[in-house]
């Protein structure tokens, strides 16, 4: 089926009522349709309508359009609502020289997320809450990995922010929501176009899952939310995480980031000390040692006095396998040394002159 006999179809479907009008936007951007040629669509402008019949997207018909547009006016309040409903529980960072930035009230306690890029510094810090009030917070701790920073402000009747019940998929309809100032909340319009697993920074942080939206990352908007169509939300903006444009940290990643950062100031990450690269195990190996897999992570370099070399591990040595879980790529050893691992003996399985080892490393800190 083509794209203008897709769109067609959710046309009759929603002239039938077989799909709400947020399916039909949900479905529309999903195909790639803009949102300007959505709203064509449903437009009763005559030019609109006429451009809408030539691409296929017209439904016909005076009623349909009529009906169109009250739909599209509903639409257009529901996600004023969600705007409203987001702004509730967003704040006005003030940590920097130039324009103010953005925050996500986390807990009703005072806890505030924002991102670090934003918090230029460590002292007489405010927020601009959405009463009016200006009130002083302290920093919790940073992740600059992640760019999220934790704040604390000294009052106890904030307003938590309302979290998606779903992960964002893509061509769902999104809106990033920002407070850069006393003017209120801003906000721009689009669809979820990625949604990716763990990744690892150009700071070097594996952060678990983002989501990129084709919203416009206005100056301000970092450590604002990026929410739904009802105004719960998905995640934390950052205009500097992404090479390329912006992204978006999922509220899953940041309550794991919140509460080390809660606990140890800092996100704690595993550090071997050791330089990696993915080499095939020969296939000869593989069957004289019975492995399961023909790929393994070669040592080329092992820092002085580092956990690797005061443990026991060697140039040349190939990891298999880490903790009891085989490793065949670096990306998988990166992910794998969490900071729950920081300070304890984990098993490592290497390759070393043709035979399997076992060797015993306590992991420790990167810094």
């Amino acid at each position: 089926m083509t794209t203008d006999a897709e769109l067609n179809d959710l046309v009759e479907q929603l002239d039938r009522r077989t799909i709400d009008r947020r399916q039909f936007m949900q479905r529309a951007a999903g195909l790639g349709v803009s949102a300007s040629a959505i709203t064509a669509a449903l437009s009763a402008d005559p030019a609109a309508a006429q451009e809408a019949r030539d691409t296929g997207t017209d439904s016909g018909g005076p009623a349909a359009q009529g009906e169109g547009v009250g739909m599209l006016a509903q639409l257009s309040n529901d996600l004023s609502a969600a705007v409203e409903r987001a702004g509730a529980a967003t704040v006005t960072v003030n940590g920097r020289r130039r324009q103010p930035a953005t925050g996500i009230v986390w807990s009703a306690d005072g806890l505030i997320v924002t991102a670090n890029h934003v918090v230029e510094r460590d002292e007489d810090l405010t927020v601009g809450l959405p009463d009016g009030r200006q009130v002083p917070v302290t920093v919790v701790g940073r992740d600059p990995g992640s760019d999220i920073a934790l704040l604390k402000a000294e009052v106890t009747d904030l307003q938590p922010a309302p979290r998606a019940a779903q992960p964002a998929k893509i061509g769902h309809l999104v809106l990033a929501v920002a407070r850069p100032g006393p003017s209120g909340p801003m906000a721009s319009f689009g669809a979820v176009s990625v949604v990716g697993g763990a990744w690892r920074t150009h700071q070097g942080a594996t952060v678990e899952g983002f989501v990129r939206a084709d919203v416009a990352m206005l100056p301000g908007f970092s450590g604002g939310p990026l929410v739904d169509a009802e105004g719960a939300v998905i995640g934390l903006n950052s205009s500097t995480l992404g090479r390329g444009g912006g992204l978006t940290v999922p509220t899953a990643a940041i309550d794991r980031i919140v509460e080390s950062l809660r606990t140890h100031g800092k996100v704690r990450r595993g550090f071997l000390g050791i330089g990696a690269q993915a080499a095939r195990v020969p296939a000869a190996l593989v069957g004289a040692l019975g492995l399961g897999q023909e790929r393994g992570l070669l040592l080329v370099s092992i820092e002085p006095d580092g956990p690797a070399e005061r443990d026991g591990l060697y140039l040349g040595d190939v990891i298999v396998a880490l903790n009891g879980d085989t490793v065949t790529e670096v990306e998988e050893l990166q992910e794998k040394l969490t900071g729950d691992w920081v300070g304890r003996s984990i098993p490592i399985k290497v390759i070393r002159g043709g035979q399997l080892k076992d060797v015993s490393v306590t992991v420790g800190e990167r810094t």
